[in-house]
C-alpha cells in the first residue's frame, strides 16, 4: 500500500488556523479596545456636560445669593426708614401735647407759685420751682392731679430757704407724667 503523507495539509491547516486564531483574537482585542475607548469618551463627555451644569449652577446660585443680599440690605433700609417714618409720626402727633401741657401748667399753677425750670423726658415731667408756703405746693399738686393732660404728681424735695431781702420760699421739685394722645391706630 502506498503511503501517503498527509502531515504538510495538517500543518498548512493548523498554520492557517492559528493564523485566523490570532487574527481573531487581534480583532476582539482591537474592538475591545475600540469600545473600552469608546466608553471612556462617553463618561469624559458626560463627566463634562455635568460638571458644566455644576459651573452654571454654582455661576447661578451666586448669582441669587447677590440678590438675596441686596434684598436683605433693602429690607434693612426699609425697616429704617418705616422706623424714621414712626418716630415723625410720633413726633407729628405729640405736637399737640407740649402745647396742651404748656397750657394746663399755667392753669394748674396756684398764685404764690413760681416756676424755675420745666424739663420733659418722654412722659415725665420735672417741674422745680419755689413757692411761698408749702400748702401752695400741696395745691400744685392737687391740680397736677385733677388735669387732663398731667397726672401723677410726685413730690421729690421741698426745702425752705430763708432769704433776707424777701420773704422765706420754699424750693420744691415735683415729677409728674404727661397724658399721651391715643392716636386712631391706638383706639
Amino acid at each position: 500500500m502506498p503511503r501517503i503523507n498527509l502531515l504538510p495539509w495538517r500543518d498548512e491547516l493548523r498554520a492557517q488556523r492559528r493564523n485566523q486564531f490570532y487574527t481573531g483574537l487581534g480583532a476582539a482585542f482591537g474592538v475591545a479596545a475600540l469600545v473600552t475607548l469608546l466608553g471612556v469618551l462617553t463618561m469624559n463627555s458626560v463627566i463634562d456636560a455635568q460638571n458644566d451644569r455644576n459651573n452654571l449652577l454654582k455661576q447661578e446660585i451666586a448669582s441669587l445669593d447677590a440678590r438675596i443680599k441686596e434684598i436683605l440690605t433693602l429690607e434693612d433700609k426699609k425697616d429704617r426708614l418705616v422706623a424714621r417714618m414712626k418716630i415723625i409720626e410720633e413726633l407729628q402727633q405729640s405736637r399737640p401735647e407740649v402745647v396742651h401741657v404748656f397750657e394746663e401748667l399755667v392753669r394748674t399753677l396756684p398764685e404764690g407759685v413760681f416756676l424755675s425750670s420745666v424739663k420733659q423726658t418722654g412722659q415725665r415731667i420735672e417741674i422745680k420751682g419755689s413757692a411761698e408756703s408749702n400748702t401752695r405746693v400741696s395745691a400744685l399738686m392737687r391740680n397736677i392731679d385733677k388735669s387732663d393732660w398731667l397726672e401723677n404728681p410726685e413730690l421729690e424735695v421741698v426745702e425752705v430757704k430763708n432769704s433776707e431781702a424777701g420773704p422765706r420760699l420754699s424750693e420744691f421739685t415735683v415729677y409728674a407724667r404727661g397724658v399721651k394722645i391715643q392716636s386712631e391706630e391706638e383706639s
